[in-house]
């Protein structure tokens, strides 16, 4: 039989255990209440639907499309940075359109690691940053990051440990799952880090709009010499509300995104250009869809929060993302995510995903996703009373 070697490096999925259970209550009739998955569920902005509808029905738009982005998107994109973070991207050669971070992630890392090499991601983290080097051959150390974790000291430990020396560290902030976040002095000294060592960074900034109580993430790129070792990913998905759309884009050190686009060239054609089209709207046109989207998800937080804590669940209020990440409250915590996550599922009617599908050093919290109205919060919260007392 046709052996699958790559595959054979992936562990098994770990949420696809509790998504079992969820849809085995589904289907005897009730109702859970799903805040596991990270699936945006408020509608696109109308203004970009509008534009994509327009420039769908334009034969010359149903072509091949560009592997790097078409030109005004690259420029949109260019003109985006500028207006939030004062840096300047080259259209030309400093920006690629991806289809969706995972996408050019995982690309990037295949291009740019051969087997054996170590690549270094914060553990728990999303899990395309572990598996895109695992499923391209590399080898891949976690570095501690959470409430308990100074990520930082944690980094410059491993890298005294760690032979042979890590070729790319991946990085995310605001985090997925932790909701840690930093100020623009943690990206100076990992710029200052990634010189000395001669390593490759790749910042995640997916979560950048989603930010509350007065905290701004900053980018990495603002910080001076970022270009020179580094890129940074951002998604429209979260920020407009186009998780399905699967666009989003890279920037930064211009060779790293020739080998992006180089290899790209040969794996793709790009977006469908209206989406592209479509994108160019969404950066360039009004932004308080932005505002609003945050919004709401801050009232979801602020909702299950105090839920929580009135049931005797204690956890500090996110400053980003759209997650609240839980540690497992004392008299369950014997249990681990896994099983935990499975026992709110059939106690409380609540789906969480657990910290152990996003790395190790998760097993002792839960995630959950701020992807329910506050009535459905309100309702996830009567249901955890039920085990808290």
């Amino acid at each position: 039989m046709t052996q699958f070697s790559r595959l054979d490096r992936l562990p098994p999925y770990v949420f696809a255990r509790v998504n079992e259970i969820k849809m085995e209550a589904r289907r005897a009739g009730i109702d859970i209440i799903d805040l596991g998955m990270g699936n945006p569920d408020l509608a696109t902005p109308e203004h970009i639907v509008d534009k994509l509808t327009e420039s769908a029905r334009k034969p010359h738009n149903h072509r091949y499309s560009a592997s790097k982005g078409i030109t005004k998107l690259r420029m949109a994109i260019s003109d985006w940075y500028k207006r939030r973070y004062e840096v300047d991207i080259n259209p030309e050669t400093e920006a690629i359109v991806t289809i969706g971070v995972k996408e050019g992630l995982s690309h990037l890392i295949l291009v740019t690691i051969r087997p054996g090499d170590v690549v270094f991601t914060p553990n728990p983290t999303y899990p395309i940053h572990p598996y895109s080097a695992i499923i391209s051959g590399g080898d891949v150390r976690g570095i501690p990051v959470g409430p308990e974790h100074d990520f930082f000291e944690n980094l410059m430990a491993a890298t005294r440990q760690t032979w042979p020396k890590p070729k790319v560290l991946i990085i995310s902030y605001p985090h997925n799952p932790t909701t840690e976040v930093v100020e623009l002095n943690f990206f100076e000294k990992i710029v200052d880090y990634a010189k000395e060592h001669k390593i490759m960074v790749i910042h995640d900034f997916a979560y950048a709009d989603l930010t509350f109580d007065n905290y701004k993430a900053p980018s990495f790129l603002q910080v001076k010499g970022a270009k020179d070792v580094g890129v940074e990913f951002f998604s429209l998905s979260k920020s407009y509300n186009m998780p399905g759309w699967r666009v989003g884009f890279c920037v930064g050190n211009k060779e790293t995104i020739f080998a992006l686009s180089r290899i790209k060239s040969y794996l793709d054609y790009g977006v469908f250009q209206p989406i592209q089209i479509a994108s160019i709207i969404a950066l360039n046109g009004p932004q308080q869809c932005v505002s609003d989207n945050c919004d709401i998800y801050k009232t979801r937080r602020d909702a299950l929060i105090s839920g929580l804590e009135r049931v005797g669940w204690h956890i500090k209020p996110p400053l980003g993302t759209m997650f609240v990440w839980g540690k497992i409250p004392d008299q369950f915590s014997h249990m681990g995510s896994v099983e935990f996550s499975k026992f709110l599922i059939k106690e409380a009617h609540v789906a969480v995903s657990p910290g152990l599908g996003f790395g190790e050093y998760g097993d002792d919290y839960v995630r959950f996703a701020l992807i329910e109205n506050n009535q459905r919060i309100n309702q996830a919260v009567r249901g955890i009373r039920k085990i808290m007392n």
